[in-house]
């Protein structure tokens, strides 16, 4: 029904009046029911699984890995099996871990069968450009890093409380476009890479909650625990790209009938490999490092397409190198080759790092505070330029699927400054902008409402934008 729609906000004033209307078949049939199995005892999640580059490329921190000294960018609460200052009264009732997802008709608007819903006449442009501006659903299902034998163990285990309808359609309300939820596929993973069942009915259960919110939905492969690093090695490649291919295989039969509501992402930020090549050491090694990328990539676009269904039409979101603006632009990079003509290329965005990453001195590089002087934003502008020039002027649309940022030790009023920026610097050049978010940084899951009216109202305020 976007189509219909003028202008993103005639469109979200829409979504939010549906999502009333949606409610209390929401609360029947929408996230399915996450359990009260709980964490179990003396199980303690590491932090490790969750470690931050900075996605432009800063030296010291590691590359492909989500940040570990962010607390508003990418930050976790290790050891938490419910979000800081939540009470459990304040939660929405959880369910069980191995609900039954709701049938395709629930999320692509067919009438009640389980016929596959078609897909619609559109470009990716168009379709990204109709997302408006997204969120993701951080530190859920891509937490990682320790042994536990229950769904709800890790969802729950970097901070967040079970996601339930009420979560979901908050976010919904604020007026987002699109939900990329990151996953750690590997958890409970049987023999010969098989995904575990119940995470997966899981998965497929809160995606089909979002999908009644009329949200679309960013499904990938997160970190999952660092095996992206086994591609660079020679011994290991193999196993590994058989691997990606066996995840990638269960997923399009899993998700085949979904409609175009659904998008899948190829990777996360692991699409780097520092063995190979070092940007800050010259260019021995560069083009194997890119070349791989290239062939992961076009690998994910023909497991796809050869699946059939509605996802031989899928739209698609391609990783760039590292997700690095500047290092997405180069030349080496390529967007695979598609027989539907339908990808859209991903990159991050928490430049510079020193802000976006840091809210304390690390070894690597001393805590910005403020943000918002001429040469700030002289450098995001020169970066979405750049991003508008390669992609978006050429006919590839792009996503920011992450931008965030550090909330503490931060000047009064920076954090807002920044985030509002980038949000407009991208989407103003026809991008979708994603914000970064993990329980209570910028959404309070406990009580499902935005944080910060302010920082809410200045990111929505790009929807007025004519492109």
């Amino acid at each position: 029904m976007r189509k219909y729609f003028k202008t993103e906000k005639a469109k979200k004033e829409w979504k939010k009046a549906l999502c009333a209307l949606l409610c209390s078949a929401t609360v029947l049939a929408g996230c399915g029911d996450a359990g009260k199995e709980g964490t179990p005892e003396n199980v303690t999640p590491t932090q490790g699984a969750n470690q931050g580059s900075d996605a432009q490329g800063t030296p010291t921190p590691q590359a492909g890995q989500d940040g570990d000294s962010q607390d508003g960018a990418r930050q976790e609460n290790p050891g938490s099996t419910q979000g800081a200052g939540q009470d459990d009264d304040n939660q929405d009732e959880p369910g069980k871990a191995d609900a039954e997802p709701t049938k395709e008709a629930d999320q692509g608007g067919a009438d009640g069968d389980s016929q596959t819903v078609a897909m619609r006449d559109m470009t990716t442009m168009e379709y990204v450009q109709s997302f408006g501006v997204g969120i993701n659903l951080g530190n859920t299902f891509e937490s990682c890093g320790w042994e536990a034998t229950t769904v709800t163990a890790y969802e729950t285990g970097w901070g967040s409380p079970a996601i339930s309808p009420k979560i979901i359609e908050g976010y919904a309300e604020c007026g987002f476009g699109v939900m990329r939820i990151p996953v750690a596929w590997s958890n409970m993973m049987g023999d010969d890479y098989t995904i575990n069942e119940k995470y997966l009915a899981r998965v497929k259960a809160v995606v089909d909650c979002v999908l009644k919110t009329d949200m679309c939905v960013i499904v990938n492969i997160h970190w999952d625990g660092g095996w992206w690093d086994g591609f660079a090695k020679p011994e290991e490649k193999d196993e590994c790209m058989y691997k990606y291919e066996r995840i990638w295989t269960q997923l399009c039969e899993a998700f085949g009938d979904y409609d175009d509501h659904l998008m899948f992402e190829s990777l996360n930020e692991e699409g780097c490999w520092d063995s190979l090549w070092n940007r800050y050491g010259g260019t021995n090694g560069k083009d194997e490092a890119y070349g791989l990328l290239n062939e992961i990539n076009q690998k994910f676009v023909d497991i796809v397409r050869s699946s059939g269904g509605n996802n031989a039409l899928r739209h698609l979101l391609i990783a760039g190198y590292a997700t690095d603006i500047e290092l997405t632009c180069d030349e080496m990079f390529k967007m695979p080759e598609d027989p539907a003509g339908r990808c859209a290329v991903s990159v991050h965005y928490y430049t510079p790092s020193t802000f976006a990453i840091l809210d304390a001195d690390a070894s690597w590089g001393k805590m910005q505070a403020d943000w918002g002087s001429d040469a700030d934003y002289e450098l995001l502008y020169k970066n979405m330029d750049m991003m508008k020039e390669h992609f978006i002027d050429k006919g590839i649309p792009v996503i920011v699927g992450e931008f965030g940022s550090a909330t503490k030790n931060k000047a009064e009023g920076a954090v807002n400054r920044y985030l509002t920026a980038v949000c407009e610097a991208a989407y103003s050049r026809g991008m979708c902008p994603v914000l970064w978010d993990t329980t209570n940084v910028f959404y309070n899951r406990a009580a499902a409402k935005f944080i910060d009216e302010e920082l809410l109202a200045g990111l929505m305020a790009v929807l007025e934008i004519e492109r």
